[in-house]
């Protein structure tokens, strides 16, 4: 996978990021949201945010200090 190709994964991945994290807050706020639905959103985003992370850590060389 080249550079831009990560880069472009990453904003996707940050932009479903923002998307469930707000799904998620209008769904608490409605009070009257499925909590199974919540969690399910939640433990999407975590995955999410592991992914990204491991595609930052691709982005950034291994230096042997």
């Amino acid at each position: 996978m080249s550079r831009e190709d990560i880069m472009r994964r990453l904003e996707l991945l940050r932009v479903e990021h923002r998307d469930l994290d707000s799904a998620i807050a209008v769904l608490m706020a409605a009070g009257a949201g499925d909590q199974m639905q919540i969690a399910r959103f939640k433990k999407r985003k975590l995955r999410l945010r592991d992914e990204i992370a491991q595609l930052e850590d691709a982005l950034v060389p291994d230096i042997i200090a």
